[in-house]
């Protein structure tokens, strides 16, 4: 894929309905990897289902929990899959095999997780009415410390590069942790006249912003680095306050785009898209679904101007309207309305040109030029601003095996060994209980509510009227 062929030099936000993604199991949750070719998606059976984005066609799918998937993280090479799910329990898996590495049971119901930006050996899991939990794989797991004041809603975020975590509580305060050591760096209030609780906090890819989805139905954008800067209990103004001054809209779920220049925000009550430019802070953009939709997650491609939401169980994709212009490439090129005759010159095709003016001068040769098709060039949209190479194991497709009609026509099948073999035993995978003091062990996940409700909803494919429309 060439990017710079992808290019638009227009605006860089999708604009209208390009398709669905349909796990036959209804989709809870989604997530891109780091070059946006996989979609893992989470399903309230259990499942795992990862899709080849580039084809379309469903890559893989992992029997991963006995209950709905509630959130799923990448790792920084696509290698592995972070999961968690109602029966709180949160899972490490290997993408290519299949297979648990991890398994972790929380006491509580788990609401986020999250891999480290850098490392895939530790991981961030947020639970409900309780201190974020800070986990490393091979030493065990550390509560990252809370305000004095602080109430026990707390959402928590690695930055970009995983240098720090930030965390926000009901009551609005905001931390600044540095990581792995968990010392405070910085804190500050969202809003110091009344207490306006952090629902979500987001990162962009590119650039050090930050984005705090807090109750009082406003999107702020602050500079990540400007927080850093002013220290514990310093005063931070915010960039940009977006919201839905008609309608009051409640956000349901935000993210950046690919290049941080858009916000999208996802509405808690219908289908429905806010797309802002994060510079000027104008509304470029509405996507509608269907009505009577309730949107559930929405991501943004990293790379392309692409906005994948869940709804009704289904993926529904968002894109530009790509029009043909061959102009583009061609200069001299010319659409033509219908056919027209050609009529070629005398010598057009000749070797050597009989009828050419003698005064005309000697004939210029084309050079043989020497191309070099065996070199790879770094791709900069792949690789971040403080590194110079590409990571080389980086996990972009997965192997598919081609479906054979008539298997016994082409001899027997080969001998299974190793892990194929159904003698074989698979590897067993770590358990590891986790006890947190206060963490109330009777309560139910809040998704619980919403997968029954839309259990008893006509399957996707059934659903009468509706239109997705776009302003």
């Amino acid at each position: 894929m060439n990017l710079e062929l992808l290019e638009s030099f227009g605006q860089n936000y999708p604009e209208e309905f390009d398709g669905t993604l349909d796990c036959v199991s209804l989709a809870v949750t989604c997530s891109f990897n780091r070059r946006g070719t996989l979609i893992a998606v989470g399903c309230n059976d259990g499942r795992i289902v990862v899709w080849d984005f580039l084809t379309r066609g469903i890559a893989k799918i992992i029997s991963a929990h006995m209950h709905p998937v509630c959130s799923i993280s990448w790792s920084r090479n696509g290698c592995k899959l972070l999961s968690a799910s109602t029966d709180n329990n949160v899972c490490i898996w290997d993408v290519l095999s299949g297979e648990c590495e991890q398994r972790y049971r929380f006491p509580s119901p788990v609401l986020k997780v999250q891999f480290h930006p850098r490392n895939d050996k530790l991981f961030l899991v947020c639970p409900m009415k309780h201190a974020s939990v800070f986990v490393d794989v091979e030493q065990g797991h550390q509560i990252i410390p809370t305000d004095e004041d602080s109430d026990l809603m707390i959402v928590a975020s690695f930055d970009r590069r995983g240098h720090h975590i930030y965390t926000g509580n009901g009551k609005g305060k905001v931390l600044v942790l540095t990581c792995p050591d968990l010392k405070i760096k910085a804190s500050f209030k969202i809003n110091s006249s009344s207490a306006t609780a952090v629902k979500s906090i987001e990162f962009a890819r590119r650039g050090d912003f930050v984005l705090f989805n807090c109750s009082d139905r406003v999107v702020r954008v602050y500079n990540s680095g400007t927080i850093v800067a002013t220290g514990e209990d310093g005063e931070v103004e915010p960039i940009q306050k977006l919201q839905d001054l008609v309608n009051r809209t409640m956000w349901k779920k935000c993210c950046f785009s690919g290049d941080g220049e858009y916000v999208c925000a996802g509405s808690a009550r219908q289908h429905a898209l806010y797309i802002w430019e994060k510079s000027i802070g104008n509304l470029v953009k509405i996507l509608h679904g269907m009505k009577g939709e309730v949107l559930v997650d929405v991501v943004w491609h990293p790379v392309r101007p692409i906005i994948a939401s869940i709804s009704s169980g289904v993926v529904s994709i968002w894109a530009q309207n790509q029009v043909e212009n061959w102009s583009a490439f061609a200069p001299d090129f010319k659409e033509l309305d219908e056919n027209v005759e050609y009529e070629e010159r005398e010598s057009e095709f000749d070797l050597s040109d009989e009828d050419k003016s003698v005064t005309a001068g000697p004939e210029t040769k084309d050079e043989d030029v020497e191309i070099d098709v065996t070199s790879v060039e770094n791709i900069p949209a792949f690789c971040s601003s403080d590194e110079e190479t590409e990571d080389d194991k980086v996990l972009l497709f997965l192997p598919i095996a081609p479906e054979v009609e008539d298997p016994e026509d082409s001899g027997p099948p080969p001998a299974l060994t190793g892990r194929d073999s159904p003698v074989a035993k698979r590897p067993k995978y770590k358990s590891h209980d986790i006890s947190l003091e206060g963490a109330p062990t009777g309560e139910s996940h809040p998704d619980m509510q919403y997968v029954r409700s839309k259990d008893k909803q006509p399957a996707a494919g059934k659903k009468s009227g509706g239109k997705r429309i776009s302003k």
